[in-house]
């Protein structure tokens, strides 16, 4: 089976079973701080998750683009991607467990034909906050699968959520597949073994909402969200144990091992971290986004930047724009790709170029810290590099090193004083790392071709703490969203409603909306316009938000078609999110209508609640586009 044929039988089989097909939406989510991408297919319907009303309906489909970034030291083994697309179906308040299992089983079993033996399912184990879920594993067993298949597991490997602080969230099921095929199926189910993967989260189970003070409490809306990994399940449908050797990646594998002239079947892991990283750049270049230090543009950087790294591997150089044909007849599902074809090439070139002249300054500063090092004999060395333990060997050598312990290895014996000459400590191996993009791998090369050893081990320390440092600061950056629908959060997505149509008012027609990142404490919000924005055209935007609030006008939304939400010039930078049929927000009515704009929700009923508006800053966000910061208050 083709993937094309794959996502046409997953969105036909539930359209068939009362399911409205909605298209995917952006991979920038909107208005939500939480996360720089979207992540996964029920990630853009969180308002409707909270209760918000779907122009669809209350059940959807969709096979929705999605990019991950966390899982990217894992990118080239058999399962992980940055940039997938999930297959997905909801209820918003419709059906619930029965129907959810029952669909997910007769459409792996049915439709897609995979042996039921093959398959294993693991349910929530239960805990302080919620039951053991004894429902949907006896479910599992009505449909035919062996109770040694089901295991439970604790909410870090079977519970969603909430997105945010608060929400709505649930245990969840999910269906496993034994991926080796010339192995025999074990009877009993173990999460451990890595040769059962995951390939359908068969129904996140939002029974309950998480309050402020970390209580479940049981929904009014119970929800069901699942979500199927495209690559995963069309390289089991055709045999194969990694999504590599699949359609979504075999033709651009192909491109590289033409231009490398070297097979993929030595290189496997540089070729596939190459088309990974490679196909995400594609698709984060087509949402308008450009490679810099910060946010999404770091990511896709480092992206590029360890594409670029890894062509140094299979000797390749300025190959970026070589490669992506390919990517292109992929994903003929995905027009807007054709589209920005030219722009995708000019920062791909771009990056490539830059990071090539980093890469040699890198090579430059490596030299340095080898030339105030002490090589270990050649013939120790060649030694060492021929047992088929090395790697091994000079984990323990580092081990010992550090805990004083003596420092001897046979085969070959090194003393104290040539491993301290000789090693590349965590902190110089971090610095080739992090300020010139060398993957440790490349750095291990470049040690060893001149008689040095790498400490992994304090490397990998290093890293730790940078990871900590960062996690630590995109907490404080993102903390709080949208997600979490909580009054102040919905107050301020309303204040950006008014403030949208006072800079159109002040500024012009030709202001558009580029982007928002709300929280309950403040409003981001980007549009389009060229100049810096005088103190009197701020005043102005602000009287005129906080005129509308005195006048208290009432806040409504009407269904319609996406046709007639043009015909009435709705503002929608947003609208290929709902498909079809969308809600239009209104605000005021007849000659004081001053808004109209496609929008999800949610919003306050009436503007007189939302206090006192106040800029905060207006500044440059990128070329041709501003930013202004804003909150409200009580005054």
């Amino acid at each position: 089976m083709k993937s094309s044929e794959l996502r046409t039988k997953f969105l036909e089989y539930f359209k068939k079973n009362g399911h409205e097909i909605i298209p995917s939406a952006s991979l920038v989510p909107e208005n939500d701080p939480t996360v720089l991408f979207t992540t996964a297919g029920m990630h853009p319907l969180v308002p409707f998750l909270l209760g918000e009303k779907h122009p669809a309906g209350k059940r959807l489909v969709s096979c929705q683009k999605c990019i991950r970034t966390v899982d990217i030291d894992d990118v080239g083994d058999d399962t992980h991607n940055t940039f997938f697309e999930m297959l997905g179906n909801w209820s918003l308040g419709d059906y619930w467990k029965e129907e959810a299992i029952n669909w997910s089983f007769e459409f792996l079993t049915k439709e897609l034909k995979i042996p039921l033996e093959r398959l294993a399912i693991s349910c929530f184990a239960g805990d302080k906050d919620a039951p053991k879920d004894e429902e949907s594993a006896k479910i599992w067993e009505s449909l035919g699968i062996k109770k040694e298949r089901i295991d439970f597991l604790p909410k870090e490997d079977n519970w969603w959520g909430p997105a945010g602080k608060t929400g709505p969230c649930g245990p969840d099921t999910e269906v496993f597949y034994w991926k080796l095929n010339n192995t025999p199926v074990p009877e009993k189910f173990d999460a451990k073994d890595k040769n059962w993967v995951e390939i359908w989260n068969a129904g996140v189970f939002m029974e309950y909402i998480k309050d402020e003070n970390g209580n479940y409490n049981l929904a009014q809306q119970k929800n069901v969200d699942t979500g199927m990994g495209l690559e995963r399940t069309i390289a089991i449908l055709n045999g194969k144990e990694n999504v590599y050797e699949t359609d979504l990646f075999s033709p651009i594998i192909e491109e590289i091992e033409k231009i490398s002239g070297k097979k993929y079947i030595t290189n496997e892991r540089p070729m596939r971290i190459i088309a990974d990283h490679i196909k995400a750049s594609v698709f984060l270049i087509a949402e308008g986004i450009t490679p810099s230090n910060v946010g999404r543009g770091y990511i896709l950087r480092r992206l590029i930047r360890r594409a670029v790294r890894y062509g140094r591997f299979i000797e390749i150089e300025n190959f970026t724009k070589q490669i992506i044909g390919p990517i292109f007849d992929i994903y003929k599902n995905y027009p807007d790709l054709q589209d920005k074809k030219s722009k995708i090439i000019s920062e791909l070139e771009k990056e490539e170029k830059a990071f090539l002249e980093k890469l040699d300054q890198g090579l430059k500063q490596a030299e340095k810290i080898f030339s105030s090092k002490k090589p270990i004999n050649p013939g120790k060395f060649n030694e060492l590099m021929a047992n088929p333990n090395k790697g091994d060997l000079i984990g323990r050598v580092f081990d010992k090193k550090r805990n004083g312990v003596d420092y001897s290895l046979k085969d070959p014996k090194l003393s104290k004083e040539e491993i301290d000459g000789a090693e590349i400590n965590g902190q110089e191996a971090f610095l080739l790392f992090q300020s010139y993009g060398f993957p440790l791998e490349m750095i291990d090369e470049l040690a060893m071709a001149k008689g040095f050893l790498v400490s992994h081990e304090d490397f990998r320390i290093e890293q730790k703490k940078h990871q900590e440092l960062s996690r630590t600061a995109s907490a404080g950056m993102f903390k709080g969203g949208l997600a979490d629908a909580s009054l102040e959060t919905t107050k301020l997505h309303t204040a950006a409603h008014l403030m949208l149509a006072g800079l159109r008012k002040v500024l012009g027609g030709d202001v558009y909306q580029k982007g928002s990142n709300i929280t309950s404490e403040r409003l981001r919000f980007d549009f389009s316009y060229k100049e810096k924005l005088s103190s009197e055209q701020l005043k102005d935007v602000e009287n005129f938000v906080n005129d509308i609030i005195k006048k208290d006008l009432p806040v409504w939304f009407e269904e319609m078609s996406l046709e007639k939400a043009k015909e009435i010039n709705a503002m929608g930078v947003f609208e290929s999110k709902y498909g079809d049929r969308v809600k239009v927000y209104f605000i005021g009515k007849g000659i004081e209508n001053i808004s109209k704009e496609i929008c999800g929700g949610p919003h306050v009923e009436r503007t007189g609640i939302l206090g006192h508006f106040k800029i905060q800053k207006e500044e440059s966000s990128s070329s041709g586009v501003r930013r202004i910061k804003a909150i409200l208050s009580s005054q």
